[in-house]
């Protein structure tokens, strides 16, 4: 198995907070710098005791890991997307719609040879994702 771990640099929570009201994300668990009983070597300054060390939550039947990294303010998400299925076109435009919302449109969700809806976004935390109706 292979499970995705997103590193949010600073933005995690905040993140979690957004895939909970776009695509009804539910939290796991989650730990907190503070919490850890040995923080990273760069992420034990009080500064990053509220920040998260790990996350996990679950959209749909997928777990998704997440953290604050180090923390650094600049997330780098690259050579990847998250592809969410739909079950019908009004699904795929809600969740296009939530995510799109503050983030950037690569492809508009349209009609394709293989889906009758399908786009491509990058969220406002720079994730890439695709919104695929499974025809």
């Amino acid at each position: 198995m292979i499970q995705t771990y997103l590193m949010f640099e600073g933005r995690c929570e905040e993140a979690i907070e957004f895939y909970k009201q776009a695509l009804g994300a539910e939290v796991q668990m989650l730990m907190r710098y503070k919490d850890s009983p040995e923080p990273p070597p760069g992420c034990d300054s009080p500064q990053n005791d509220e920040k998260v060390m790990h996350a996990e939550f679950r959209v749909g039947d997928t777990l998704l890991m997440a953290s604050d990294g180090r923390c650094s303010g600049s997330p780098a998400f690259q050579g990847f997307s998250l592809s969410i299925p739909a079950t019908d076109v009004g699904e795929a435009e809600q969740y296009f719609a939530a995510l799109a919302d503050g983030g950037q449109v690569i492809m508009p969700l349209a009609k394709t040879f293989w889906s009758p809806a399908f786009g491509m976004l990058t969220d406002r935390f720079g994730v890439p994702w695709m919104v695929n109706v499974l025809a």
